[in-house]
């Protein structure tokens, strides 16, 4: 298997393209720098700035919870949370209710499930995001269209890979807490694969962007 960019190449790609000025605008007319279509070998847990453990750590509780409302973050909501949710504090991308649960069809237990029956196959996927997402996501007055649309696990040369599949990737604050979360699922998946008869190992994790992303107040990461 070929394939060469990872997480230094893409923190090049956006040094030069703020060298050059290659602005677009997001949503809300803020300057932006955008790759289209990143595609890399997601070999850090950060691309810029340095991860803050203790939310990440809060976070997956509150994913692993599989509750809906941010009021229940232990520790407090951080802004971003606030400002997606609605005046109840309810959202659409509790990562961990959208694997996990029944209401979303057991995403987690079917990749198992079809890995277990087939090693080699390609049919393994915990699909986050949904067609009614298009209506979903302002009900209420809450602003959350899921950013993740699914992830492929493939088991090759008797390690687990990860094939993360995002429609909109922050690459200062997003990309670390996302690359948190999908680092404990790939072990998820390996630990509850390594049944007796099967024994495999964590492989790679392949980040696969539309849109990645760095706004123009965090520019200033970009060293």
């Amino acid at each position: 298997m070929i394939f060469h960019n990872n997480v230094e190449n893409i923190r090049n790609e956006f040094k030069l393209m703020l060298q050059q000025e290659q602005y677009t605008s997001d949503k809300t007319g803020v300057k932006t720098l955008e790759i289209v279509n990143a595609s890399f070998i997601a070999n850090d847990n950060v691309i810029f700035g340095t991860p803050n453990q203790d939310y990440i750590a809060r976070e997956l509780i509150w994913y692993k919870s599989q509750s809906l409302n941010v009021n229940d973050i232990v520790g407090g909501a951080p802004e971003i949370w606030k400002q997606i949710a609605d005046k109840d504090g309810n959202i659409n991308s509790n990562y961990g209710w959208c694997i996990y649960s029944k209401e979303n069809n057991n995403q987690f237990l079917n990749t198992i499930n079809e890995l277990l029956s087939n090693p080699n196959s390609r049919r393994a996927i915990m699909i986050y995001n949904r067609p009614s997402m298009h209506n979903d996501y302002n009900q209420n007055g809450m602003s959350d269209f899921i950013c993740t649309n699914a992830v492929q696990y493939l088991i090759r040369d008797n390690h687990v890979d990860a094939l993360v599949y995002m429609r909109s990737n922050d690459a200062v604050y997003g990309y670390k807490n996302d690359y948190a979360w999908q680092r404990f699922v790939l072990a998820d998946v390996v630990d509850t694969l390594n049944t007796p008869g099967h024994t495999y190992n964590i492989g790679k994790i392949f980040w696969n962007v539309a849109s990645l992303h760095v706004y123009e107040r965090h520019f200033k990461f970009i060293l």
